[in-house]
């Protein structure tokens, strides 16, 4: 995992701890304290969702980037 992935991962992991602390503190009533938390939730399944999104994408140019290198190298030497 490079760099980028693991900021990234980092400040999504921070967003929802902070998220789920603040809400979890709110004074609200029961029902929306829960709903809060389905959103949260789903806001951070999303971004769990992106980044994977995000890391396939680039897992797939590594790929691609040695692909091409093997086909230029064995074309090299033919």
């Amino acid at each position: 995992m490079n760099n980028t992935s693991k900021i990234l991962l980092g400040f999504i992991a921070g967003a929802a701890i902070g998220g789920a602390l603040g809400i979890l503190l709110a004074p609200d009533k029961g029902s929306e304290t829960r709903r809060r938390i389905v959103e949260k939730g789903n806001e951070f399944g999303d971004s769990i969702v992106d980044l994977g999104e995000t890391v396939k994408d680039k897992f797939n140019d590594v790929v691609d980037g040695v692909k091409g290198s093997f086909n230029r190298t064995k074309n090299s030497m033919s």
